[in-house]
């Protein structure tokens, strides 16, 4: 460019980044557009992380036949475990379906209402991750040997079995940060980050709800974990967006 000439490429680049504006004013107006049959990535360790307002915007909608794809199956009669108690699921893929107060999936499960398939944790962290990385399959050994391997190609790799593993992509992740701006860049709070990060780079639609919306620079660079460009909706889950997920449901 040269000196006193307008750069008109980077002036209209810059009106356009001024406009994004990936916040949304409710629960209910967050999950909008989630269908019958969607495949949905549910973050959270447990009950850390895990995002239970969008999760009863979920069931508010009425989806039914879902896919869903989370490290558990449900805690208590909360968070995902309501979404199964709403008959909304009609199956889990996660590394850890059982627990002592997993009993809302356990009496589906043994009543043959919802399909389950047990991926390792390590192996399932790697699915997602290659989802949003773009990676096509890749080789694990978690699994050689086991029940867990059949059906799957194997391939012997410098003298040991290997279980080929194809990545896990999602419709719609839920996911569960500390701050966000009206970017969508996204920041965490320890054991709350968990599985969002990956989540959001493999699914076609992330949703996150947070504690509190930002101004834009006010999150420090260095302490951003997912950046924006992976999340196409941000919602607070105080004031007017609790009240109105709680009015809903």
């Amino acid at each position: 460019m040269r000196s006193g000439q307008p750069d008109n490429h980077n002036s209209r680049n810059n009106q356009e980044l001024a406009l994004i504006n990936k916040t949304y004013e409710s629960i209910a107006s967050a999950v909008e557009g989630i269908t019958d049959g969607s495949t949905i990535m549910v973050g959270g360790f447990g009950t850390a992380g895990m995002p239970s307002e969008l999760i009863d915007g979920l069931i508010a909608t009425g989806a039914r036949d879902l896919t869903i794809i989370s490290n558990n199956a449900g805690n208590g009669e909360i968070g995902l475990a309501a979404l199964l108690m709403a008959g909304s699921v009609r199956k889990v893929v996660c590394s850890f379906p059982r627990q002592s107060d997993s009993y809302v999936f356990d009496e589906l499960y043994r009543a043959g209402k919802i399909e389950l398939e047990v991926v390792p944790q390590g192996n399932l962290a790697e699915r997602i991750r290659a989802a949003g990385s773009g990676i096509g399959a890749f080789f694990s050994p978690t699994g050689y040997g086991t029940l867990l391997a059949e059906g799957k190609e194997t391939r012997e790799i410098d003298g040991r079995m290997y279980v080929l593993e194809m990545p896990l992509h999602a419709d719609f992740a839920l996911i569960k940060a500390h701050k966000g701006d009206r970017w969508g860049n996204l920041t965490y709070r320890k054991a709350a980050r968990n599985f969002g990060p990956i989540m959001a780079m493999a699914a076609k639609t992330a949703i996150a709800q947070v504690d509190q919306v930002v101004e834009l620079g006010e999150l420090d660079p260095e302490h951003i974990i997912t950046p924006g460009i992976f999340v196409q909706r941000v919602v607070a889950v105080t004031g007017a967006a609790a009240s109105s997920i709680a009015n809903a449901v």
